[in-house]
């Protein structure tokens, strides 16, 4: 009967292969011989044993995604995670009446121990969040405010005053000392973080759209660019004495509204997601729905149908834009995502589904889907990758009231 069971599953979900998990126990099961193998691994603080993953298997893509943590929390906005030294850093409103905006450290190898620090005064939400090397923070604030926290005396290190509310951080993948932000009015600014009064360069967007995403990427040749996203789409940056007007990449125009946008470190695969704008009933209407600067759960909504575009860099800087997947999307917020390469493997593409609050995974260039993580309660409000030189990849997503670490091995 289980045998019959287990084929009824295949036959419904058309998967190739599952797991499913009683207590700490996986068990592996495929197709054909409907049970391949089980393992034994110590889950950490798991707050509920109903968790089925399904996973598809094809020959470019053979990570598994085991749930390692699963903590409470309490009005969660954005994460940052260090696969190194495995603590994630929170940032969200705190329990009370006053609800003031503060940060958070949780040790996934003491017990989920959580240190909470105090942020600046009128410092307001926090936008992004980016770990550092030598475990540094970076945080971008909506009032104004570029911070820089040690992960290791739980101190403010440094903190930039800023022209415009930041929408996000980056650090610089060649040189540990520079630091980016991307602001509200759709400027770039770079920062020596070895010099604490102005910024090394300040740079004028294409628009003045915010910049809601900043990634530093190595090119072949051993350069290096900054890629960013506002609603116009993904635009490419170089920085430098003798650096030239930033561009779009072409054929995103037409996409729709630019929400997300995920690399893994070069050019090689960028995903880009969109959005349909809504289309114009009378003059007066505005051509697209108002952006959230804060990534609040409350502007949740059933979703719409949006598209992640994969673009591959090719001879340098020019750019073509290949598969295109589908998904639900938030009709208002900014959510992130995140492209997971693994050792030996085609890269995959992770994104926080609208419809069903949990993360889904596409394998790339394909975008067929690959993995169905647990969902949440609430709408996924951030979602990273982290994998250092050896051991296990890590992803986390977080919503307002729950944060969850997968291994990826």
């Amino acid at each position: 009967m289980q045998q019959t069971l287990l084929s009824e599953v295949f036959k419904y979900f058309e998967l190739d292969c599952f797991i499913y998990m009683v207590g700490s126990i996986y068990y592996v099961f495929n197709h054909t011989s409907l049970i391949l193998d089980y393992n034994i691994i110590n889950v950490g603080c798991v707050l509920s044993e109903n968790n089925f993953e399904s996973v598809r298997e094809d020959a470019f893509h053979h990570c598994r995604f085991v749930l390692q943590n699963e903590v409470e929390l309490d009005g969660a906005r954005v994460m940052g995670i260090d696969g190194s030294s495995q603590i994630i850093m929170v940032s969200g409103k705190a329990p009370g009446i006053e609800r003031e905006h503060v940060l958070s450290k949780i040790s996934l190898l003491s017990q989920n121990e959580v240190d909470t620090m105090q942020l600046p005064p009128n410092t307001k939400a926090i936008r992004d969040l980016t770990i550092l090397p030598d475990g540094l923070a970076l945080l971008a604030s909506l009032g104004k405010k570029l911070l820089l926290f040690s992960m290791r005396s739980n101190n403010l290190v440094l903190e930039y005053d800023l022209p415009a509310p930041a929408w996000s951080c980056s650090g610089d993948n060649s040189n540990t000392h520079y630091v980016y932000t991307g602001l509200q009015n759709g400027m770039l600014l770079v920062f020596d973080i070895r010099q604490t009064a102005v910024p090394m360069q300040v740079m004028e967007g294409l628009t003045g759209h915010p910049v809601h995403t900043v990634h530093s990427v190595a090119l072949s040749d051993g350069g290096s660019r900054v890629l960013t996203a506002s609603s116009s789409g993904p635009c490419v940056w170089e920085v430098g004495s003798s650096c030239g007007r930033p561009f779009l990449i072409p054929e995103m125009e037409n996409q729709g509204v630019c929400i997300s946008l995920a690399c893994c470190g070069s050019l090689d695969s960028i995903v880009a997601s969109f959005r349909q704008k809504v289309e114009l009933f009378n003059d007066s209407m505005p051509s697209q729905i108002p952006m959230s600067s804060s990534p609040s759960p409350f502007l949740s909504t059933t979703g719409k149908i949006g598209s992640h575009v994969l673009i591959t860099g090719v001879e340098g800087l020019y750019f073509q834009s290949q598969e295109v997947g589908k998904s639900i999307v938030s009709e208002l917020r900014m959510p992130k995502s995140a492209i997971l390469c693994t050792e030996g493997d085609n890269p995959l593409f992770a994104y926080g589904d609208e419809s069903s609050h949990g993360v889904h995974i596409w394998g790339l260039p394909s975008f067929r889907t690959y993995a169905k993580l647990k969902p949440h309660q609430q709408p996924i409000l951030d979602l990273r990758y982290d994998r250092r030189s050896t051991g296990p990849g890590f992803l986390g997503c977080i919503s307002e009231d729950r944060l969850q670490v997968f291994s990826c091995f």
